[in-house]
């Protein structure tokens, strides 16, 4: 059984929760719109795909026959592939993208094994655990990298973390690298033992060979350039492959750290007996920020993940709908005396990471 059904939060004070979902139910009702995606939540989908498979196709068909522009038209990939991400897996895994369960589910797949991932594996980590277990000590997998970096004050303390507010950035693109080679592997054997898979009603053998069968058509589809353009060798296309997926993870790094591993958010220990002393949603404030929430371009281009507290409280509503509801959260935690973390640029958010990296590295 998972470690993560030890922890338990306090919820016998859920007034503050309470007010806020009426209050943020209200305003969906009131104004008669679903929680679900809009017609604006359409246009970017199409938009990021076209994004995505246009310079895909320019490649595949040759249609300028030049390195250089190989290489710009990967470029172009990768920061489609960033989008794809953010603005509609990302959605579509938590259910918020459509009524539709099935399209929720098929549009989750999809996205998400374009570019190399497997779903159930995200939802896991990211629906199941980290929502849950914000920033909590060995319970978010989010918060617990590789051994040579630290992204919180209560794991193990190294010498070479010292250097990590430089060396992180160069491992965060590595991120959809991981996904379309060895993670999704490690991840389903990690799971299978703590259970999760019996609790998503399925088993090991069927999400393998689901797996299997994603990376092969994955690749094949991503293989097709370097088989169909007698020019291209194949150091050409691993040098597009490779930076497409660098940029690409690297740009979901700097949306998704500056989220909980800054210096604003807490890192909160379950007593001994496995308990935090916050309601889960209280949690969810302390443990989470906002940024860069003045600019719509921004919002719209990382699908609203710069709403990440709105996210949290409620990760089954369209990001799309979290400038008007951000509005309702912030009064709601004001009234409860309970933070609202929010910085005002991006450069900013990250500049309170990189800090935070820093300080993580010096301090036993």
């Amino acid at each position: 059984m998972s470690n993560q059904n030890i922890v338990r939060f306090n919820n016998t004070n859920r007034q503050f929760y309470t007010e806020l979902k009426k209050r943020v139910d209200g305003y969906f009702r009131e104004n008669n719109i679903s929680k679900t995606g809009n017609t604006n939540m359409y246009i970017k989908t199409v938009f990021m795909f076209t994004a995505y498979f246009v310079p895909y196709f320019l490649i595949t068909l040759n249609v300028f026959d030049s390195k250089l522009i190989w290489f710009l038209l990967a470029t172009l990939m990768g920061f489609a592939m960033a989008g794809i991400g953010l603005c509609v897996m990302h959605d579509a895994n938590h259910g918020s993208y459509s009524k539709s369960t099935k399209i929720n589910r098929f549009l989750g797949f999809a996205s998400i094994s374009i570019v190399g991932g497997y779903s159930l594996n995200w939802r896991i980590q990211h629906n199941v655990i980290h929502h849950t277990y914000t920033n909590v000590h060995e319970h978010d997998e989010d918060i617990a990298p590789p051994g040579f970096m630290r992204f919180e004050p209560h794991a193990k303390h190294l010498w070479i973390h010292k250097l990590q507010f430089i060396y992180a950035w160069f491992f965060y693109g590595l991120m959809t690298l991981m996904w379309s080679t060895t993670k999704d592997f490690k991840q389903l054997i990690r799971y299978n033992k703590k259970g999760h898979l019996k609790t998503a009603n399925t088993s090991f053998g069927v999400e393998l060979t689901m797996i299997i069968f994603s990376k092969i058509i994955y690749y094949c589809y991503m293989l097709l350039p370097y088989f169909l353009i007698k020019e291209m060798t194949f150091l050409n296309w691993l040098c597009g492959y490779i930076f497409l997926h660098y940029l690409a993870g690297l740009i979901l790094a700097m949306i998704f750290q500056p989220a909980h591993v800054v210096e604003e958010t807490e890192f909160p220990l379950p007593s001994t007996e496995g308990n935090i002393e916050n309601h889960w949603a209280e949690h969810q404030l302390r443990t989470t920020m906002n940024f860069a929430t003045g600019s719509k371009l921004f919002s719209w281009i990382v699908g609203g993940l710069n709403h990440q507290v709105e996210h949290h409280l409620f990760p089954t509503i369209c990001h799309v709908h979290y400038p008007k509801i951000s509005k309702i959260v912030k009064e709601t935690a004001k009234e409860f005396n309970l933070p609202y973390f929010n910085k005002k640029t991006f450069i900013g958010a990250l500049w309170s990471h990189e800090r935070l990296l820093w300080k993580l590295g010096r301090m036993a």
